[in-house]
């Protein structure tokens, strides 16, 4: 089966330069391109073979380290390099606390990525990514990580404010689906509202708009 590369980025000119990276590590495998989080998703649960997802933290849909979450979810066995301008010397570490295997500043010469792409490959970390401290926090941000596709979801839209109602609408669901979610994801969480789950993943940087 022909390898499957996923390049999740916003900027068409960039993505061609990741591309020209990843064709030098991988020269036959498929590249599939997205340029939305909604884009990435349906990619990344159609994609067959998928190797490797390179994916930038700021395209649109995506809020905080939200486009990592929803994609580790639904690919769970595929690395995940986080190549983004995204500040903060943090970065590293919330990316991995998410699931991803790595993080790239966008800045990074073409070497550089090249050699981070044949690393996530072999699901190695970058030599320099330090690794995340054993806290409290770690755990809930695990646990976050571990949520559904669908229940990330629909966090996500009650982060952005949306009655039961609009999500079942969005989302496609009866209204008491959109509740037994929300009773799965306060459940996960230990909370015992909606407005302590929002409160628990905007402080893990699910709602940090950049």
């Amino acid at each position: 089966m022909t390898e499957t590369v996923l390049i999740a980025d916003d900027h068409p000119l960039f993505r061609q330069a990741l591309m020209l990276a990843v064709q030098r590590v991988l020269p036959d495998a498929r590249i599939a391109e997205a340029g939305t989080l909604a884009a990435a998703a349906r990619a990344v649960e159609a994609a067959e073979g998928l190797r490797l997802i390179l994916l930038d933290l700021k395209m649109p849909g995506a809020v905080g380290y939200s486009g990592i979450a929803l994609l580790h979810a639904e690919r769970p066995d595929v690395p995940i390099l986080v190549v983004s301008s995204a500040e903060g010397t943090a970065a590293a570490d919330e990316v991995r606390a998410f699931g991803a295997i790595g993080f790239l500043r966008k800045d990074s010469d073409l070497g550089a990525i090249e050699d981070a792409i044949a690393r996530a490959i072999q699901a190695q970390p970058p030599a320099s990514a330090p690794v995340p401290d054993d806290q409290p926090i770690a755990a809930i941000r695990e646990t976050v990580a571990g949520l559904t596709p669908t229940q990330l979801k629909v966090l996500l839209a009650v982060l952005d404010g949306q009655l039961n109602k609009q999500i079942a609408h969005s989302l496609g669901m009866s209204e008491a689906t959109v509740k037994a979610h929300m009773t799965a994801i306060m459940r996960k969480l230990d909370v015992r509202n909606r407005t302590q789950a929002a409160l628990v993943a905007r402080s893990l940087g699910l709602d940090l708009r950049h």
